[in-house]
């Protein structure tokens, strides 16, 4: 069989179609005349109102250097408040799970980001964050790099979500971490009677 080019144009609202054999003469049925073509719609141009797709993401982040940066609850407060804030961006976001060192979470990541994109937005706004925060970071991180080069991701799908989230729930018991509860404690009422 041999090959063809079509070429098509529009004249007024019309589309024409001229087809051409790439080796040999004549072709049958291709007499190089005009041939109309109608334009054909499937007449729902309606868009689905959402993303219905699942794009859930299995994350580690690990800190430059593997500092253990996250012994204390109020540096594992502040690196979940910076991802939650990127959810005005689309991102939705499960289970954390914090060892000392590194970071395992569920986020689903919008369709109109890669992998790699929304990698740079998450690492870039925590560390941010966490600078701004706690600027006694500058002096372990200098240069500012909170997050090492370091990542790992894996798709994870509905059948196998809860496994993901119960994998990430239980990283302080998998490296057998203490975290530090240093958050500011509430007073009690010291009301007169």
């Amino acid at each position: 069989m041999k090959s063809r080019i079509s070429f098509f144009l529009q004249i007024n609202n019309t589309l024409f179609c001229r087809t051409r054999q790439t080796i040999g003469l004549p072709y049958e049925g291709a007499t190089g005349e005009f041939n109309n073509m109608e334009i054909v719609s499937s007449g729902n141009s309606k868009k689905i109102s959402g993303d219905t797709r699942n794009n859930w993401v299995t994350m580690m982040f690990v800190t430059h250097n593997r500092y253990n940066c996250f012994r204390k609850e109020i540096y594992i407060d502040t690196c979940i408040q910076a991802f939650h804030e990127l959810e005005r961006f689309g991102f939705e976001f499960g289970d954390f799970g914090f060892a000392m060192n590194h970071v395992h979470f569920l986020v689903n990541i919008p369709k109109r980001y890669s992998i790699q994109n929304a990698e740079i937005m998450l690492k870039s706004h925590s560390a941010k964050k966490m600078f701004e925060i706690f600027p006694g970071f500058r002096k372990r991180y200098p240069r500012g790099g909170f997050w090492s080069g370091y990542d790992h991701y894996e798709s994870t799908g509905w059948i196998n979500l809860e496994q993901s989230s119960a994998y990430v729930r239980d990283q302080p018991r998998h490296h057998n971490v203490q975290v530090v509860d240093d958050r500011q404690q509430r007073l009690p009422n010291m009301a007169a009677e």
